[in-house]
């Protein structure tokens, strides 16, 4: 007996430690005229309200409150982006056939990309939110690879060494495709308007630097010889800077990223675009 009332007595503790009973109020009901004089109690995350009207009616209102508390600093591991890439091409091809970088004929149509084979994969090891201004302004940072494949409608082929960069092969090719993977550290000045929300809304600017770790060719001509891998820079820039943005729309998080010059050094002047969503709970 005595050991059950010790038990008793511990609970009762225990409830008192977690709980708060809050100064008296007034509220209404939903469809009841009545005024209800109220006690709130808590216990973890669960709201109780005690009430009683003039009339001696009691009520009880229970609530789970959802509460959420930004920290300074939180860090998000594997975030995966999901997007196209494209270029915005402004190359003067009369020059660059001129000066040998390009061969003759060669006009803009030679890089038209299969649109929505034209992929962009980014894989962040981590990236981190920083608060700087009551976690309504914070700075955002991080490091990761970024995967582009431009796929071409058309044969050319890039060549490993000399000029012209590129070539009309003879040959109908099946598929050809162009890589080239950075590794990439983005940086950037994030505005959260709903900093009490998990996943809430704002946007997100600033700049990524990337360095050309590989670069690759991959063109399938059929059968003989069917599928073939040309490993070069092919006039790739080694390092590549960009501005980067993103718009948080509560659990969705969308992002592009426009090159600040040609991802090639010469014969042509095209300025990779990425856009896609981002799955991240930053």
């Amino acid at each position: 007996m005595k050991t059950r009332i010790i038990l008793l007595a511990l609970v009762c503790i225990g409830f008192n430690a977690i709980s708060q009973t809050d100064s008296t109020s007034e509220i209404y009901l939903p469809g009841d005229s009545s005024i209800y004089k109220t006690d709130t109690i808590r216990i973890g995350n669960i709201l109780i309200i005690r009430g009683k009207n003039e009339n001696g009616e009691q009520a009880s209102i229970y609530r789970r409150k959802k509460i959420y508390t930004p920290t300074n600093i939180s860090t998000n591991w594997g975030i995966i982006d999901l997007g196209f890439s494209q270029v915005s091409d402004k190359t003067n091809y009369m020059q660059s056939i001129a000066g040998g970088l390009l061969p003759g004929g060669a006009n803009e149509d030679w890089f038209n990309q299969r649109n929505f084979k034209s992929t962009n994969i980014d894989i962040w090891i981590f990236m981190q939110r920083l608060n700087i201004l009551k976690h309504v302004v914070n700075l955002k940072y991080g490091v990761g690879g970024e995967f582009n494949n431009y796929k071409y409608t058309e044969n050319i082929r890039f060549q490993k060494t000399g000029m012209p960069l590129v070539i009309m092969d003879n040959i109908s090719y099946r598929k050809n495709k162009l890589t080239a993977n950075y590794i990439t550290v983005p940086m950037l000045l994030n505005f959260n308007f709903t900093p009490w929300i998990k996943h809430g809304f704002g946007l997100s600017a600033g700049v990524s630097a990337g360095y050309l770790y590989a670069s690759k060719q991959k063109i399938n001509d059929g059968p003989e010889p069917g599928k073939v891998k040309y490993r070069d820079d092919f006039d790739l820039r080694k390092f590549k800077l960009a501005y980067i943005a993103e718009l948080n729309l509560g659990p969705i998080l969308l992002y592009a990223s426009v090159g600040t010059q040609s991802m090639f050094e010469k014969a042509l002047d095209q300025t990779p675009v990425n856009f896609g969503i981002r799955l991240s709970s930053l």
